[in-house]
């Protein structure tokens, strides 16, 4: 499963052109900090080169699939159980798998490795910096400061479908700072503006 085979996935499954771009903020957060890990240098496989793939494209296909089943299976407990079990049957590694499983706190799987907490810390908190960016007068992720961000997760009627507890959960499981954690992940959003529809007008991002 690299990370061509995991988009035809989502591809299959996920009709919102929404949806898709939120797993691709996700993977773009998910993979930085792969990359700051050094993730991206760490090679499975070595004994199989056609199994081989980089540790960063694990990261990446995790983050791709976390919500691939979620138009199919749009309520707990059904996502993202239902979806595992779909995805075990496609080939998908153990390790991913839980990964996924473990980003659903009604899972009863504990996230334990740097991945899976990586997953979840930034699962939700990218979804706010979307929202944040839709709210700017150039509908920019180059627009958005951490400081507002903050301001905003105090406002409970903002983007109230997000929780503001995993966010919060998800950055002291990480180990990081809630406000270096939110500086991260708008850079890392920021490298992928155009692919995930934030890059907003040209006189946004002076």
């Amino acid at each position: 499963m690299d990370r061509n085979q995991a988009w035809e996935i989502v591809c299959e499954f996920v009709k919102s052109e929404g949806l898709r771009r939120h797993m691709l903020a996700v993977e773009a957060c998910v993979t930085a900090y792969a990359k700051q890990l050094g993730e991206d240098e760490e090679r499975t496989g070595r004994s199989c080169p056609l199994c081989a793939m980089t540790r960063m494209e694990t990261w990446a296909v995790t983050a791709l699939l976390h919500d691939f089943d979620w138009e199919i299976h749009p309520e707990a407990p059904d996502h993202p159980m239902k979806g595992e079990a779909i995805l075990a049957e496609r080939g998908v590694s153990d390790e991913i798998r839980r990964a996924i499983l473990s980003h659903a706190n009604y899972s009863g799987v504990a996230r334990v490795s740097p991945l899976e907490k990586t997953l979840f810390a930034c699962d939700e908190l990218a979804g706010f910096l979307t929202a944040c960016s839709y709210v700017k007068p150039g509908r920019s992720i180059h627009e958005v400061e951490t400081a507002s961000v903050r301001k905003k997760l105090k406002d409970k009627a903002f983007a109230r479908a997000v929780n503001r507890d995993d966010i919060i959960n998800g950055a002291a499981e990480l180990g990081v700072d809630l406000d270096a954690h939110i500086t991260f992940c708008i850079a890392a959003m920021k490298a992928r503006a155009g692919e995930l529809g934030l890059a907003g007008t040209a006189s946004a991002n002076r």
